[in-house]
């Protein structure tokens, strides 16, 4: 018999690439579907996945629904990565991002204890917990200084699963991922910003790209990649927690250029600096040391950033093309 997943935020980017990995190994793939309203399940339609996942109604913050839900496919291993994910919106919803990217992370974890100390469990951790960064690169034991309210609710989430790794002996792992881009990002996020406005440039239905900070730099990886990653920690004997990233950094301006050079335009044309985008609380740079997850887990990515963006523009142009 395979083994069975549980996993929290399945519709997002993250939650599509992971159901999709596990399912070519023989899982059993349930997610938690929260209903508020919009149409949350893109993702997974166009992995043409939604008949081979079951998914449970239920929400990070009812740790009811959230016993409900483990005892009712009682998984093997638990994956969260539900969040209200959005650091720009964070500002906006400082309460409502503590409750569901903190303390969600809190009530899975106690409703695991609840029901089945034995299942193994992953915490979407986040590189924005460095903020302000206190070394040149950032491994596991660099120290955190978060700039947000969406990194201090991840470092909250991230502490309590460390706290019951070690107060409860669950195996209950980390993965700090650094910036992990794709197709399937939301175009609330810079890179899908920019992707989508050069296939709208490109198509003559957008005349310019107003962005905030272009000097801002990030380690860029493809979300394809990362999400093994999150599964390798889960086959380790002893829980830990790892970072994962490229371990390179490029600009915001960098990434417009690749994006704009590949439909033969100069994004110098076209993106305008506009202060409305800049962060009441700006993360300057981020760079990874994943010299653990390479060593431990055996993982490296596979996918450059040339690759990631080229599979971004290509998508967003054949999207904007049927609108």
């Amino acid at each position: 018999m395979g083994k069975t997943a549980f996993i929290s935020g399945i519709s997002g980017q993250d939650g599509a690439y992971l159901s999709q990995f596990l399912l070519a190994k023989g899982y059993s793939v349930f997610g938690l579907q929260t209903r508020r309203g919009s149409d949350t399940l893109w993702r997974l339609r166009e992995f043409n996945l939604l008949d081979k996942i079951t998914l449970i109604d239920g929400d990070l913050t009812d740790i009811s629904s959230l016993v409900r839900a483990l005892n009712e496919c009682a998984p093997d291993e638990v994956y969260n990565l539900a969040a209200q994910s959005f650091v720009a919106t964070s500002w906006k919803q400082p309460v409502l991002t503590s409750n569901v990217t903190g303390l969600g992370a809190l009530n899975i974890l106690e409703a695991v204890r609840l029901t089945n100390p034995k299942m193994r469990f992953y915490q979407a951790s986040s590189s924005e917990m460095y903020g302000k960064i206190q070394a040149p690169r950032q491994s596991e034991t660099v120290p955190f200084h978060p700039r947000s309210p969406y990194a201090v609710a991840k470092l909250f989430a991230h502490w309590a699963t460390i706290n019951y790794r070690e107060s409860f002996n669950l195996h209950a792992s980390s993965g700090i991922l650094f910036n992990h881009e794709s197709p399937l990002r939301g175009l609330e996020f810079v890179t899908r910003k920019i992707t989508d406005a050069v296939a709208r440039i490109k198509l003559g239905k957008q005349k310019e790209l107003r962005m905030g900070n272009l000097d801002a730099k990030r380690d860029w990886g493809f979300a394809g990649d990362y999400v093994e990653a999150m599964w390798l920690m889960l086959q380790q004997e002893v829980a830990d927690d790892y970072v994962v990233g490229m371990g390179y950094t490029n600009s915001v301006r960098e990434f417009c250029e690749l994006a704009f050079s590949h439909v033969g335009l100069n994004y110098q044309e076209f993106v305008k600096v506009d202060p409305a985008f800049f962060r009441p609380a700006e993360v300057e740079v981020l760079l990874s040391d994943p010299s653990k997850a390479q060593k431990k887990l055996g993982w490296k990515p596979k996918t450059t950033l040339k690759e990631l963006v080229i599979m971004m523009v290509d998508a967003d142009m054949k999207r904007v093309r049927k609108e």
